[in-house]
């Protein structure tokens, strides 16, 4: 991952999942809401992980192919070293995100912010985002932990400090 690790200062785009064609291009699978948004990007991050190699990709080039994007990186000319970043996530620098509108929130803001429910509940901090399909919030105080789906119709307010989430009854005690 690129420099920053896991704080915010990155977020996880997509991962690599097989080369398309022969001239290096990668189709990768979205871990976004909106995969064609990737298209606007012109500067990425290709990481093995954590602690492994980091590639900045300039003049990125992507387009939408169903459920996959197809990516071109300068300097991956041809399949052979497509296959080699199979399995390598795809990053950008949360800076290069264009700002939130009035009704929207970035999910990677809400990490370690309080949570709370509209009648004042505290549930704890959110500490992680989970991906696979529905992104979910991990809040956790103490030995408590549950697991909220990530949807803007939970979240009736976010504030420098708190998130106060507007949950259907039961959701909690279901995902705990």
């Amino acid at each position: 991952m690129p420099t920053g690790g896991r704080s915010g200062a990155f977020i996880l785009l997509g991962t690599v999942v097989r080369p398309h064609g022969i001239r290096g291009e990668l189709k990768i699978r979205p871990h976004t809401e909106q995969p064609a948004n990737l298209c606007r990007y012109r500067r990425m991050y290709l990481a093995a992980d954590a602690d492994g190699e980091v590639i900045e990709c300039t003049d990125v080039r992507a387009r939408v192919s169903g459920r996959l994007i197809i990516l071109k990186v300068p300097g991956c000319t041809d399949r052979n070293r497509a296959e080699q970043l199979v399995g390598w996530h795809l990053w950008l620098a949360a800076s290069d995100l264009p700002p939130a509108g009035p009704d929207e929130v970035y999910l990677h803001t809400l990490m370690n912010k309080r949570a709370r429910t509209v009648d004042g509940r505290v549930l704890g901090t959110i500490r992680e985002l989970l991906g696979g399909g529905q992104e979910r919030l991990v809040i956790r105080e103490g030995e408590n932990e549950y697991l909220v789906p990530a949807v803007r119709a939970f979240i009736a307010a976010v504030d420098d400090d708190e998130v106060v989430l507007d949950l259907p009854p039961g959701l909690l005690e279901m995902n705990r």
